[in-house]
């Protein structure tokens, strides 16, 4: 394994951690800039709002340049945010913090994703992107738990000040570990090129199996402490608990993910997303049970984010000749699922359906994913058939007579 990967998994790890530790450290920001619960929840509906806009604008405004230097200054951007966050006067300059730390997020895990997957051989690319992202999984895991009880404990710009040492830290590592150029699988191009990816019909079909087969777990994970204590009858202080257990299946499915995305891409999502479906209905049917639920909660968070790896290889795969921008926007794409996801939940209780109708909606829209991923695999194998039998396509359906399918 090259050792730049731990470099580009650390930086994830500290973008993760910025995303999701404010979500424990709320009630302290709110009550130290003297702002509502609603009005200090802002400071999370903003952060993935600017992700989207990074992922896309800032990914755009980068793609002539070299990646390495690009993910420096990127990183450096997101220092800066979490250092405007940790000395914010009021809750203002807080939000921009956020937002500077933000619009680096998509960039940096688009980018990285065509950096890991050039630092290996072919066969191991989807299992470089999931070394990438086992740094968001950590900052799940590990990350937040502690960051919350350090912000607790010596006040919630702490931790953020933590955070903005990590990003240093990994700005160094990147700065010396990561190679200028892999495998001379891409280079960077022109952003007349990268918009030429999305002549591909399946880049947009990547897109959309992303936006539902994510957003459906998303869903079901954004109101999953209503779930634990007003249906399954757990105690408020266990959900914390729970939530790291949600979080060791978020690091052993990304794991897992990554190793069959690389032997066969869609027969990957395919299986995951059926799976994931049977696990959100099984969950919503047995929520009542805190055995199964917990059981639930894992299989939740592994088969979920297995297919992380996956949907952005498979973006790349298809953009391949100019894979930049393309993987910047199913970053944002991974952030318009949570968007979706979390409107649909937040719909069906205010509609009065309960507590157990966020996982029933996520098991829907999943279920929208896998039928949108059944098709674009057999749009793909249609296209393997079709194709001049020359031996250059594979079983993925990538062909050489579309130039935005090859992965040399």
């Amino acid at each position: 394994m090259p050792i730049g990967l731990i470099a580009l998994a650390l930086g994830g790890f500290g973008i993760g951690l910025t995303e999701f530790v404010i979500m424990g450290l709320l009630p302290e920001v709110a009550a130290d800039f003297q702002v509502g619960e609603a009005t200090a929840g802002w400071l999370i509906s903003g952060y993935a709002l600017a992700v989207v806009v990074g992922a896309l604008v800032l990914t755009a405004a980068v793609t002539r340049f070299e990646r390495k230097p690009v993910l420096a200054v990127l990183l450096v951007l997101f220092i800066a945010g979490n250092l405007v966050s940790a000395i914010a006067p009021d809750y203002g300059m807080m939000m921009v913090g956020r937002i500077i730390a933000a619009l680096a997020h998509g960039a940096f895990f688009g980018i990285g994703a065509v950096v890991a997957a050039d630092m290996v051989a072919p066969t191991k690319k989807a299992g470089a992107i999931a070394i990438m992202f086992t740094g968001l999984t950590a900052a799940n895991v590990l990350g937040v738990p502690f960051g919350t009880m350090l912000g607790q404990a010596a006040g919630w710009r702490s931790t953020f000040w933590a955070i903005t040492v990590i990003g240093v830290i990994a700005l160094a590592g990147i700065l010396a570990l990561v190679p200028k150029t892999g495998h001379g699988d891409t280079t960077p191009g022109t952003l007349r090129s990268e918009l030429r990816a999305f002549r591909s019909g399946q880049v947009w079909l990547s897109i959309l199996v992303t936006i539902l087969g994510y957003g459906g777990m998303f869903g079901a994970f954004t109101y999953i402490a209503f779930t634990l204590t007003e249906v399954s009858g757990f105690a408020a202080s266990t959900v914390p608990w729970l939530l790291i257990v949600f979080g060791v299946g978020l690091f052993v499915g990304n794991t897992i993910g990554g190793k069959a995305a690389d032997r066969n891409v869609d027969r990957t999502l395919v299986v995951l997303l059926s799976v994931l479906v049977v696990v959100l209905v099984g969950f919503a049917l047995t929520a009542g049970s805190q055995v199964l639920t917990v059981a639930s909660i894992v299989l939740m968070g592994g088969f979920g984010f297995a297919t992380v790896p996956g949907l952005q290889m498979r973006v790349m795969k298809y953009a391949s000749s100019a894979p930049t921008l393309a993987s910047g926007a199913n970053i944002g794409a991974f952030n318009v699922g949570n968007a979706l996801g979390a409107w649909l939940g937040g719909v069906t209780i205010t509609a009065g359906f309960g507590y157990t109708s966020p996982i029933w909606a996520g098991a829907g829209i999943t279920l929208l994913g896998l039928v949108v991923m059944i098709i674009a695999a057999a749009g793909a194998k249609r296209a393997v058939r079709q194709a001049p039998c020359d031996g250059n396509a594979d079983a993925d359906g990538r062909v050489a007579v579309e130039p935005v399918a090859v992965l040399h």
